[in-house]
């Protein structure tokens, strides 16, 4: 497929695939600030709830893979609006959910369009625009993917306390419906080269990456067992394969390997951060949840500001040296709160002004790092790729965090923040030696 080159023709685009994106995202968090009310709803107990909001990641990272092949194989656009239209028909049905069974079972429903929208976002974006325009592309998607989520936390908390949580799913269906009309309208088909769909290598990864990812948020072991199995069966399998779902000899390229390890600690870190400043705003500071919510606004509005400018910089300085700012920045940000953390607000702000700023300017270059490793007819399972490793840097994160907080809530704090000082200098290290390109 030829490229874009009309300047209005890639606005209508990056607008509309931003739209589709932030359908997706604000479903993973929106959920979790209607936790007590949704117990309350339906009598059921706090684990059932976890399920409901969980089945949307797990059904969301076991898919991704597969869904991205499936969306280069048979037309990118075509699976888009397929996706759209499943992610706003099981919104619709958890809005109306009369009981648990029904809302879990349209929560997983909702995972299975998103898997199937998010890959795809960013192969238009790789595989349609021309490549002095690509790394701004995806500097917009990386901010919107990255921030995204606390924004729809947001305005998920303020329909929780004004409205009731069905009000929750009115949000993704009017962004479903208005990315609908934009993707129809602007986005044109692409597509790879026509061949056979590896259908063992799309069960054994979705095998592997739903087990590593429920057993990070359950600490089950039959299912890490389950997710070890899955994922040695599916590069075995791979490395035989004629036509592989994902070629896994690409791992030697630094690139993608650099542009993995670096999206995998990074989300993982803020995750971790996100998780932490909530209580803290609640338990420590007293605040309400929603009070809570718009606390944690500057970090994510930076980040996706930052998001815009980093490939600018990476034009100017090289994408290593632009991923290695944006480390240092987001390590000196953890430290900034183990040092200066006490009973205030503004104790905790300059870390979570350099945390956003340094996030902002590491993702996309490790994005693009990971996209242009595949070739363009491959880019929904690059972008597949990068999504799955972001799924499972925040179960990592979150994972990590739980035994930290075992002892008093600071020393767990600061535990936590040493920790992901420690993991990001590493990484400084390997990007500056030369894990990336």
């Amino acid at each position: 497929m030829s490229t874009i080159s009309d300047t209005r023709a890639q606005r209508a685009v990056l607008v509309a695939i931003s739209v589709a994106l932030m359908a997706v995202i604000s479903s993973v968090t929106g959920l979790n600030v209607a936790q007590p009310d949704l117990a309350a709803e339906f009598g059921v107990p706090p684990g059932t709830v976890l399920w409901i909001i969980n089945a949307y990641v797990l059904a969301l990272s076991a898919l991704l893979l597969p869904l991205g092949a499936a969306g280069d194989r048979w037309g990118r656009k075509p699976a888009l609006l397929a996706g759209l239209v499943v992610f706003g028909v099981a919104n619709v049905a958890a809005a109306f959910a009369g009981s648990a069974g029904l809302l879990l079972a349209a929560r997983v429903l909702s995972g299975v369009g998103a898997a199937t929208i998010m890959p795809v976002t960013l192969a238009v974006i790789t595989s349609s625009f021309p490549e002095r325009e690509r790394g701004r592309a995806i500097g917009v998607w990386t901010g919107v993917a990255g921030g995204g989520g606390l924004l729809g936390m947001f305005l998920s908390a303020v329909l929780v306390d004004f409205a009731t949580w069905r009000f929750l799913f009115v949000l993704p269906v009017a962004l479903v419906g208005v990315a609908l009309v934009l993707v129809w309208r602007s986005v044109p088909d692409s597509r790879g080269a026509q061949r056979p769909f590896d259908v063992v290598g799309a069960l054994t990864s979705a095998a592997g990456v739903a087990g590593l990812i429920y057993f990070l948020h359950e600490r089950d072991v039959v299912s890490l067992v389950i997710g070890l199995a899955g994922t040695a069966a599916f590069v075995a399998w791979e490395l035989r394969h004629r036509v592989p779902l994902l070629d896994v000899r690409l791992f030697r390229s630094r690139g993608l390997a650099g542009g993995s390890v670096t999206i995998l600690v990074v989300f993982g870190v803020q995750a971790g951060v996100a998780i932490m400043l909530y209580p803290f705003f609640q338990t420590v500071l007293g605040w309400s949840g929603l009070l809570a919510t718009v606390a944690l606004l500057p970090m994510a509005g930076l980040m996706m500001v930052t998001s815009g400018l980093a490939p600018r910089l990476a034009e100017r300085v090289g994408a290593r040296a632009t991923t290695a700012l944006g480390i240092g920045a987001a390590a000196a940000g953890l430290a900034l709160m183990a040092v200066l953390v006490s009973a205030s607000y503004l104790s905790v702000l300059p870390g979570m002004i350099a945390l956003g700023v340094g996030m902002g300017l590491s993702m996309p270059p490790a994005t693009e790092a990971i996209t242009s490793s595949l070739p363009a007819h491959r880019q929904g399972v690059a972008s597949a790729l990068n999504d799955v490793t972001r799924e499972l840097g925040t179960a990592l994160g979150v994972a990590l965090l739980g035994g930290m907080l075992s002892a008093s809530f600071v020393d767990g704090w600061r535990t936590f923040m040493w920790a992901g000082v420690g993991l990001l200098s590493a990484l400084l290290g390997y990007v500056l030696v030369g894990g990336r390109r």
